[in-house]
C-alpha cells in the first residue's frame, strides 16, 4: 500500500483494474487473479524496490571464484543481496522509480527464473511458500482495492508521508502507514 499511497495514479489504475473485473460479484476468486495483469505487475514492482528478505540465504563456494572483481576463496560463504540486485542500474531502467509498466508484456517474473528479480530466492533454496505467499499478497490488496478507496487521513500532507523501510531479517516500514479506508458501496460497485 505505501507505494500505491505514493503513486495515486497506480493506485487509480490498479483499483480500475480490480473493479472492472470483479463487477457487480462482489468478491474475487483466485484464479480471477491471472487476470489482473497491472495489479501483478504492481506486485512485481513492489518485490523489487522492498523484497521480503534484503539478504538471501547464504551459498557457500565450491571453489575460488570472482565477484564483483574480488577473489573469493573455496568454502566461503556468500550471501545474495536481493535489495541491491532490485536497484541495479545494469538491470533496470531508472531502478529507485516505481514503475508497475515495466512488467507489463515482460516475462520477468519472481519464480527464481529471472535473476534480477528473486524476493523469494532462487533454486534448490527457493522459498517452499513462494505461491502461497503471493497469492495472499495477490488476494488481500486485490480485495482491500476493491472495496474500499484509501487516502491518507486529515492533516497528513505530502512532506510528512514517511516511505522509509528498515532492513533486518526481513524489510519493514520504519514507521507505521496510518491510511483512511472509505467503503465503497456495493451499488458505486
Amino acid at each position: 500500500m505505501s507505494f500505491l499511497m505514493k503513486n495515486p495514479k497506480c493506485l487509480k489504475r490498479t483499483q480500475v483494474e480490480v473493479r472492472s473485473l470483479i463487477g457487480k460479484k462482489g468478491f474475487l476468486k483466485e484464479y480471477d487473479v491471472q487476470n489482473l495483469t497491472y495489479l501483478k505487475a504492481v506486485i512485481k514492482e513492489t518485490f523489487r524496490l522492498q523484497p521480503i528478505a534484503p539478504l538471501l540465504l547464504p551459498r557457500e563456494t565450491l571453489q575460488k571464484c570472482k565477484i564483483g572483481g574480488n577473489e573469493v576463496p573455496a568454502k566461503s560463504f556468500v550471501y545474495v543481496n536481493a535489495w541491491e540486485i532490485g536497484r541495479d542500474p545494469q538491470a533496470w531502467e531508472n531502478p529507485e522509480e516505481f514503475c508497475p509498466e515495466r512488467f507489463i508484456g515482460s516475462r520477468i517474473d519472481y519464480k527464481g527464473q529471472h535473476f534480477e528479480l528473486i524476493p523469494f530466492d532462487a533454486g534448490r533454496r527457493i522459498c517452499p511458500g513462494m505461491h502461497i505467499g503471493a497469492t495472499t499478497v495477490e488476494l488481500a490488496l486485490a480485495n482491500l482495492l476493491y472495496k474500499f478507496n484509501w487516502e491518507m487521513p486529515s492533516g497528513i500532507n505530502e512532506k510528512d508521508r514517511d516511505f522509509d523501510v528498515l532492513s533486518g531479517l526481513t524489510t519493514h516500514k520504519k514507521n507505521d502507514l496510518t491510511l483512511v479506508a472509505r467503503k465503497v458501496d456495493d451499488y458505486l460497485l
